[in-house]
Order: structure tokens, then sequence, then C-alpha cells
């Protein structure tokens, strides 16, 4: 059985919280929508909620957190994955360069690493933290096991790392396991980092040799001199609410419909079998986009 809204969008992908926690404390960050999260949950319960998935035809995960690598038992959690199903993880690199092997070996098919700069200064601003080394290392680590395609998750910052464009499109360049993700700031309030990213794109468009479009959202790739750009516009672009396909669990157990909505949760905690079947596909039914 497949999972379809009211507004006839297939469910196929399904994002994991597997904690709060984070050992960063970058300065935008909305905590994956969490509000007040209680205890995690367990790995039992993390690969219940995986089974009823695959029951319902969502062929890949994403584990995200907080810092999904704090988790001791991150690879166990991995290889609970239905067979068939992709699984994939954000991180923001900094353990990533001594378990990505292990990762690889529970698994897991690739990652994407949050990563906003690459001059240490403007990076210890954004995060608090001088990690800037071990998240290169951690990119190093992941290409090498085989975690691929990387895709570099830069969010633009207004007066922090815009200039930096150029730079990251060099460090990507040529190597075609790695992809640039650019991602405008998704923050409703009054926000003093958020940057319209429109005109970006639209530079993008203009010197690529060749642009793509992503099912997923209908986001664009576009193809410039060796690079690969793909552009995340979750406030501007009304496609990303009509083709979205996505399902979110919070890290302490409740089913989230929709990204940008905190008022429509379906509490999973302790379900499971037949139970937990009736609350995905009551949370499917919540579904309704932001942008209609």
């Amino acid at each position: 059985m497949r999972l379809k809204d009211p507004y006839d969008r297939p469910v196929t992908n399904l994002r994991i919280s597997l904690t709060p926690s984070c050992n960063l404390n970058c300065i935008y960050c909305h905590a994956e929508g969490e509000i007040r999260p209680e205890a995690e949950m367990s790995a039992g319960e993390i690969a219940e909620i995986m089974r009823v998935a695959d029951k319902f035809g969502i062929r890949s995960i994403k584990f995200t957190g907080g810092e999904p690598l704090l988790r001791k038992d991150v690879c166990e959690i991995i290889e609970s994955v239905p067979k068939g199903m992709e699984s994939s993880m954000t991180t923001n690199g900094t353990l990533l360069a001594d378990i990505a092997p292990d990762l690889k070996s529970a698994g897991l098919s690739r990652v994407n690493v949050s990563l906003d700069s690459l001059n240490h200064e403007t990076y210890k601003k954004i995060t608090g933290s001088d990690s800037l080394g071990e998240v290169l290392e951690g990119i190093v680590a992941a290409d090498e096991a085989g975690l691929t395609p990387i895709k570099l998750n830069m969010v633009i910052l207004k007066d922090i790392n815009e200039h930096e464009m150029d730079d990251f499109l060099q460090f990507v360049r040529g190597n075609r396991n790695i992809i640039l993700q650019v991602i405008e700031l998704m923050d409703f309030r009054d926000c003093q980092y958020h940057q319209a990213i429109n005109g970006l794109e639209e530079h993008f468009s203009k010197h690529s040799e060749q642009i793509l479009t992503r099912r997923m959202h209908h986001r664009k790739k576009y193809c410039l001199d060796g690079a690969e750009v793909e552009v995340v516009r979750p406030l501007h672009n009304t496609e990303f609410c009509a083709y979205c396909n996505r399902l979110r669990v919070t890290s302490d157990g409740k089913l989230k419909p929709c990204l940008l909505r905190a008022d429509n949760h379906v509490d999973i905690r302790g379900a499971s079998g037949e139970e937990l079947e009736a609350l995905f596909i009551d949370a499917v039914q919540r579904r309704k986009p932001f942008y209609e």
C-alpha cells in the first residue's frame, strides 16, 4: 500500500531525527522544527518505524539531528534499515572522519555535510567551534569510503558568507562525487541573516552548460564548468510544497507531516504494528501545502 495525501502527493521519503543534541551551536539553527523535544527514541523504536514505512512503500530514509553521529548506536540503527530502502544522513561532519567506513559497512548510501564557510574564522563565527579542519577531513573520509555523492549544504547568510560562492565552486569543481547545495535560510521571523537567493540562481542559470530538474520539489541542478550546484529555496518556490514527497519523524517520536507547520504532529511514541500503521495514515492525511 502506498501513501497519498489529500492533495494526491505520494509519500516516498522519510526523514528521521535521531537526536536533538548537537556539538555545534549554529547561529541560524532551527533544530529541525522540534519544539521542546523529550527523550530521544530507542534504536528499537526507530527500527519499527522504518519497518512500517517500508510496508507503505517508502523507499528512502534520511537520518538527521541535531547531530546524528552523537548517537553511539548510529551504526546499529543504519543496519536495521529494511532491505531495498536507501539510507542517507545529514551531518555537520565534525565526527565523520573516524566513522565513515563503519557507516558504509552498516549500509549507509551517502551523506550531506553542513558546511557554510571554508574560512576558519567565519566557520567559527557561524558554528561557535573551530572545527573546520575536522569537517574537511570528514568529507575526504566519506569520499574514500564511498558515501557518495556527498552534498555540501551551504546556507547563504547575509553579510557573512555570500562572498565565498566562488571558493565553494572551486572546492567542488572537478570532483563528480561532491555536489554543492546552496540553501536559502528558512526563517519566517525578522532574521538578520536571511538573504534571498533568486539573484544567485539567475546567475547560475545564465552561466550553466546544463540545467536539470530534480523530481523532489522540482529544484534545479546547475552544471557550471565542472561544478554541480543545486539550489534549495523553500520560502520562494511554490513547487517546494507541490512536489513534496517527505514525512518527518522528530527525535522524540512524533510524525511531522509538513516542514513549515508545527501544529499537526502525530505522537507515535510506543506505538507499533497496526496502531503505528494507522498513525502513519493519519499523519499523511494531515499534510497540507503551505503554498497552494
